[in-house]
């Protein structure tokens, strides 16, 4: 990419402009909970922007204008799926788990299931947001190399310098801050081009004269089976997410946190759609790119120089504060169920650092685990992340929410387990080539459902 002088300065405003806030929040963190759940005392806004911040990333964004300049609608299960996840939280499990008071999903589950539920689904649970942390690495690597001409490892450099200023200073206050301040780079710049880019294909009557009504207008422009899986996945990776489930916890009570779920899902559900306007239109005015530069293209060539360049770091933004937002996840869960259960005499100065020395080495590691798979999918990694993390998590969690005390610890724990071995076992049998989700999710249930029926079968 060739950025002038005024593309340039204005990224780098935008970039300076989102990290400033942790630097500023640095300064009154004092402990392990400040910087985890901000003391508790999370807005509305805050709790929707900390969410924002890491669910809008280069998935949302950047490839959902990719799969759009293939597809067209079918791109937008992406934030669609993770809109209705938020809704479905908002509704069900954001007052439960604020009031419990905690500040992982694996201290919920260990009050349920004992103490070795806590391990498994930290380990489970941590895997799968790496993977996670992996492919949106993945992709800025690539995006910051192209927008800055540099080399991929200085592009690494970049990437670990803008992350570490995210949460590194500010924790899950400084990210909520980064988020609401993307949220606003992102309205701005895709909105916008959403909007220019419908009226030059001529609006509804130019859409239509252009691509056939299918697959470029359906949901299920790649089959009824990859829209529902789409669905399924958005779902059950959303809920079993320590970086959301984290900003619930970081509200000052259950109403707040269910108003801050709500907010983000009506906030994100229409993002996806001017991203695939914006890569229908790159598909009509220029067949031959690369899909994955549709949408950085587009900031570059058809939005002015200044708004071009707040889009091209909004897009940095979109990807690195993920990478931000997860590894925080990460971080938590190793500092709080692990390093604290090691750790007996651990205060809440050495958990702080600890935690942000995670959020970092996390980090660090993910960089240089892409460098060794520079030639994979990002896909693969999200596929992989959605099994790890829903496999050991999502049902377990569900039952302790909706059945609390009402399932045997033996139960919750086995389904955990066997959840788990299922996802990483299941892609040695050649002849099962679907996605590990489901048998998982089934063998969750084969043991959940005898341990809900053993509790009524006993309970007098």
């Amino acid at each position: 990419m060739q950025l002038s002088a005024t593309h340039i300065v204005s990224l780098l405003l935008t970039l300076a402009i989102s990290i400033l806030p942790g630097i500023i929040i640095s300064r009154k963190i004092k402990s392990a909970d400040d910087y985890n759940v901000g003391g508790r005392s999370a807005g509305v806004s805050m709790v929707a922007g900390s969410i924002i911040g890491t669910l809008v990333g280069g998935a949302a964004t950047v490839g959902t204008a990719q799969l759009g300049f293939r597809l067209g609608l079918t791109a937008w299960w992406f934030t669609l799926g993770s809109g209705i996840a938020l809704l479905i939280m908002a509704a069900f499990y954001a007052v439960p788990l604020r009031r419990s008071g905690l500040t992982t999903v694996s201290e919920f589950l260990v009050n349920s299931y004992g103490s070795k539920a806590g391990i498994l689904t930290s380990l489970s649970a941590s895997a799968g947001i790496f993977f996670s942390i992996v492919a949106s690495t993945l992709t800025a690597l690539h995006l910051v190399a192209g927008i800055f001409n540099v080399e991929l490892l200085t592009s690494a450099v970049i990437i670990l310098l803008i992350t570490a200023g995210f949460v590194f200073f500010g924790g899950i206050s400084g990210s909520g801050m980064a988020g609401l301040l993307k949220l606003g780079f992102i309205v701005l710049t895709i909105f916008v081009g959403g909007f220019l880019s419908y009226g030059e294909l001529g609006g509804w009557q130019g859409l239509h004269h252009t691509f056939p009504a299918y697959p470029w207008f359906s949901l299920f422009g790649r089959g009824w089976e990859d829209g529902l899986f789409s669905l399924v996945s958005m779902i059950v990776g959303v809920i079993s997410t320590q970086s959301y489930v984290q900003a619930i916890f970081s509200a000052k009570d259950s109403k707040t946190a269910a108003k801050g779920c709500a907010a983000a899902a009506c906030i994100i559900i229409p993002i996806g759609l001017p991203s695939v306007l914006i890569g229908m239109f790159m598909h009509v005015q220029h067949p031959e790119i690369n899909s994955i530069d549709a949408l950085p293209l587009y900031m570059l060539y058809y939005l002015p120089d200044w708004l071009g360049g707040i889009g091209l770091g909004a897009l940095l933004l979109s990807a690195l504060g993920s990478i931000a937002g997860l590894a925080l996840g990460i971080g938590t869960m190793i500092s709080r169920d692990l390093v604290k259960n090691f750790w007996c005499n651990a205060n809440q100065v050495n958990l702080l650092w600890t935690n942000r020395f995670c959020v970092l080495l996390v980090t660090i590691c993910a960089i240089v685990f892409v460098f060794f798979h520079l030639h994979s999918s990002v896909l693969e990694w999200n596929y992989l992340s959605m099994a790890l993390r829903g496999s050991g998590i999502f049902l377990p969690l569900t039952f302790a929410v909706f059945f609390a005390g009402k399932i045997q610890s033996k139960a919750g724990l086995a389904a955990i387990f066997f959840g788990i071995l299922v996802s990483c076992l299941w892609s040695i049998f050649p002849p099962l080539k679907f996605n590990a989700l489901f048998p998982a999710l089934a063998c969750n249930l084969f043991f959940l459902l005898p341990g809900l029926t053993y509790y009524y079968k006993h309970r007098h």
